[in-house]
């Protein structure tokens, strides 16, 4: 592979979130993966068969956890409460073509979770993220060249500040700066508790690794205005093997990048867990990543719990 590959295609309950954009049927979304292909086998980390079945009877007892708990994470300085509600969230942004499949489940109950609002938002291939494309440039602007001069001393005073650290790696919230929403998406979970988007590779920003943020909304009501009420139950981050960033790097336009990577073992919000802590199970031609990726996990949640990200 060379450089000059090109990829294909461009508080509580009460807390309240809006999703003002007709859902589009009620219908679950098959998983299709890379070339059409129906996805097969289990999710990642997912027990199957007697054992899963042996399981959940054990779970019934209260004699183990049928499912671990996904890592909760920061949600982050770019989240926009889900303007769109739509499966494929590409537009007409260039990469990789990134299928996502993910399975929402209770983590006691090992019962999948039909009807939850799941959301999706990441940047694009060279690391910018709609809304923010000002603020999010290459991961927040040109980094400092000089040391600093002195030592701070005394307690802060003062309302905190509205932006977040360089690299993304806080949870103070932003408010949008444009009016793109590219690459970002909200949909529904079938009754397995499946929901899949059609999305790119995400690229990398400074401070962080390759990643995907997502939101998981439980106990609201689906109407014709969209989503409304209820609460999230999770909020978490899906991450990439360095095998496929690597491989990614060297397609266009990721390897156009002049941003200093973050590895997957440097990151300072992926726990190392693996697929607990969000690590995707990735399917793709090895000789040519180019061609498209399958990506699938499931996340065990709790959802009688509030996790915001905040």
């Amino acid at each position: 592979m060379t450089g000059n590959q090109t990829a294909e295609g461009p508080k509580h309950k009460k807390d309240l979130t809006r999703r003002k954009v007709v859902v589009a049927g009620a219908g679950a979304a098959v998983a299709v993966g890379v070339g059409g292909a129906v996805a097969a086998g289990a999710f990642a980390g997912e027990k199957s068969g007697k054992a899963a079945t042996a399981s959940a009877s054990s779970t019934a007892t209260g004699a183990e956890v049928c499912y671990q708990l996904t890592s909760e994470t920061t949600e982050g300085p770019y989240y926009i409460d889900a303007d769109k509600i739509r499966q494929d969230i590409t537009e007409d942004k260039e990469g990789i073509p990134l299928t996502l499949t993910l399975k929402v489940i209770d983590s006691e109950t090992c019962k999948p979770i039909a009807n939850a609002a799941v959301d999706i938002w990441h940047c694009d291939a060279l690391g910018i993220y709609s809304g923010y494309e000002s603020s999010s440039a290459g991961g927040g602007g040109t980094a400092p060249t000089d040391a600093p001069s002195g030592v701070p001393s005394g307690t802060p005073t003062g309302e905190p500040p509205s932006g977040a650290p360089t690299g993304g790696t806080g949870g103070v919230h932003q408010e949008p700066t444009d009016d793109e929403r590219y690459l970002r998406g909200t949909w529904r979970t079938d009754k397995q508790g499946r929901v899949t988007f059609k999305t790119v590779f995400p690229g990398w920003y400074r401070g962080r690794c390759v990643h995907i943020h997502t939101k998981v909304h439980v106990d609201g009501e689906w109407t014709d205005a969209g989503y409304e009420g209820g609460h999230a139950c999770h909020t978490g981050q899906f991450f990439f093997d360095e095998e496929s960033v690597l491989a990614s790097a060297e397609v266009e336009p990721y390897s156009t990048s002049t941003t200093e990577r973050t590895t997957l073992s440097e990151d300072t919000i992926y726990d190392q867990s693996g697929t607990t802590g969000g690590l995707l199970k990735l399917k793709y031609d090895k000789k040519n990543i180019a061609k498209g990726v399958l990506g699938t996990i499931t996340m065990g949640v709790a959802p009688d719990e509030t996790n915001d990200g905040t």
